[in-house]
């Protein structure tokens, strides 16, 4: 871990919690904050806060999105787990702590970027570099379109607003139209694509450059060019994979990433920033208050880091990976051994049940179950490589070569044989082993076009236990949480289906 890690936790942690009450009580507008910024570091100190609303995500999109997905068959195995109504399509999870969770700490993000700027704007003078303080900018509406892109991904229409405003005022804000919520997504974007670095030194590594917003851009314009599904969902019907190749091949000819010959390599805890790793959440360990992540054991079983002579973790009970992602992985697939745990004994007793356990070092565990020493890599080169053959395939520039060629680096990769004339369904296929465990699976489903085919037919095959409630298309989308309503009455109806 780098010293920028420690700084853009911890000086967003004391920014979060040392301002938050009164922020939370009065309108940005207000002197007291805004005398805050008095000197070029307390600039640094509020954006690191802005970056602070980041520590959640990784659980958030294993909670909402690889759990939602066929990768997993979570249903409950002793009691009623919060994840159990998001694996099960549950149509009364508005109060679900992790749909809560997923809506506030976004907008503390969002709130967090406004009030920065609004700052910026008002006493911005005081950061003499200009260059600098556009790439203030930038990064702070790097951070805004990326809580707002995960706001619309999960909820569709959410309230927009370029302002830092007060409790009160937010309660009269209406639900934008996606395509609104889009528009300021791009706007933000294009900005900072335009004024990041390309690079920082290394006491900055973490911080986004001009290829994280250009990866993000690019995977703006390939779910709004997802199908529509007649809901107010992420996908808008759009074709965009030609602006979304443009910024792909301008991220792979800028020379700054590299392929990985070692899967495992990338998730090594002792090759944190690798050349894959193009955007990533960042953690450090050792501090109070603590610093570290959190994902690495979300979906595996305390008994499991029992067995291995560990302390637990928090995973109370398994979360099992399903039949059809198991039965998905060819028999020399070197990924699967080092994303999927199959099988335990613990206390004389044998768990066959499989489990994710990709991020999980257990020469690395902590004694305190907060304090993982590993970042969380939101996109990485390899996805840049699998995006390009997406937009080919979906009709962008480029040959079934170059989607052939794609695939098979993955594949030699994995130990597996070359093949040829893949297909978008192939092409999907070989992405949910590569990223299992990542979050990416959901989404992946959306912007295929068939999760309305796939999901069903899942839960046929799968669900053994007849657990699961029928899936039905409003369910591609999270329903609004129920504090909000309840906070707001008639301000705006909840999502169909919930």
């Amino acid at each position: 871990m780098k010293y920028y890690t420690y700084l853009i936790i911890f000086l967003g942690t004391i920014i979060a919690t040392g301002c938050a009450k009164d922020l939370d009580q009065q309108p940005i507008s207000n002197l007291s904050t805004q005398n805050f910024y008095t000197q070029p570091a307390d600039f640094t100190q509020g954006l690191n806060a802005v970056y602070n609303s980041l520590r959640t995500y990784p659980d958030r999109i294993l909670n909402l999105s690889e759990t939602r997905s066929d990768n997993l068959y979570a249903v409950s195995d002793g009691g009623v787990r919060d994840w159990e109504g998001i694996n099960s399509f549950h149509k009364t999870i508005a109060g679900n702590p992790y749909v809560i969770e997923a809506w506030n700490t976004n907008f503390v993000g969002i709130y967090r970027a406004n009030e920065f700027l609004l700052a910026l704007q008002n006493r911005g003078s005081i950061v003499t570099d200009e260059v600098l303080r556009r790439r203030y900018e930038a990064e702070a509406r790097f951070l805004r379109a990326f809580y707002y892109f995960d706001l619309v991904k999960i909820f569709g229409r959410v309230p927009v607003t370029e302002e830092a405003v007060s409790p009160e005022e937010a309660r009269q804000l209406q639900r934008s139209e996606v395509n609104k919520v889009y528009e300021l997504i791009l706007q933000d974007l294009q900005f900072a694509a335009d004024n990041l670095p390309e690079t920082y030194p290394a006491a900055d590594r973490g911080r986004a450059t001009k290829f994280s917003a250009k990866g993000i851009l690019a995977l703006v314009h390939l779910m709004r060019s997802a199908p529509t599904y007649d809901i107010n969902g992420p996908g808008m019907g759009l074709n965009e994979y030609s602006q979304a190749l443009t910024l792909l091949n301008e991220i792979i000819a800028s020379g700054k990433y590299t392929f990985s010959q070692s899967f495992p390599d990338i998730f090594s805890y002792a090759n944190e920033n690798n050349s894959e790793v193009i955007f990533d959440v960042q953690y450090a360990t050792g501090f109070t208050p603590v610093l570290g992540s959190t994902f690495p054991w979300l979906l595996a079983p305390d008994t499991w880091f029992q067995s291995q002579g560990k302390p637990t973790q928090g995973g109370l009970m398994i979360r099992p990976v399903s039949s059809s992602l198991l039965n998905s992985f060819e028999a020399e697939d070197t990924r699967k051994a080092f994303t999927i745990q199959t099988g335990y004994t613990f206390n004389g007793v044998a768990e066959t049940r499989s489990f994710i356990k990709k991020y999980i070092d257990v020469s690395k565990t902590p004694a305190n179950r907060l304090d993982w020493p590993i970042n969380f890599i939101v996109l990485r080169y390899t996805d840049v490589l699998l995006l390009k053959a997406e937009c080919i395939l979906k009709g962008a520039a480029g040959s079934q070569a170059d989607v052939d060629e794609a695939v098979n680096q993955i594949r030699v990769r994995a130990g597996l044989s070359p093949i040829s004339s893949v297909s978008l369904d192939r092409l999907f296929e070989e992405r949910r082993k590569e990223f299992v465990g990542e979050g990416s699976r959901w989404y992946d489903l959306i912007r295929m076009g068939k999760i309305d085919q796939i999901i069903p037919a899942w839960i046929t095959a799968e669900d053994v236990q007849h657990q699961m409630q029928p899936f039905n298309k409003n369910y591609i989308i999270y329903p609004v949480p129920q504090p909000e309503l309840d906070a707001a009455p008639d301000l705006y109806p909840q999502n169909d289906g919930y």
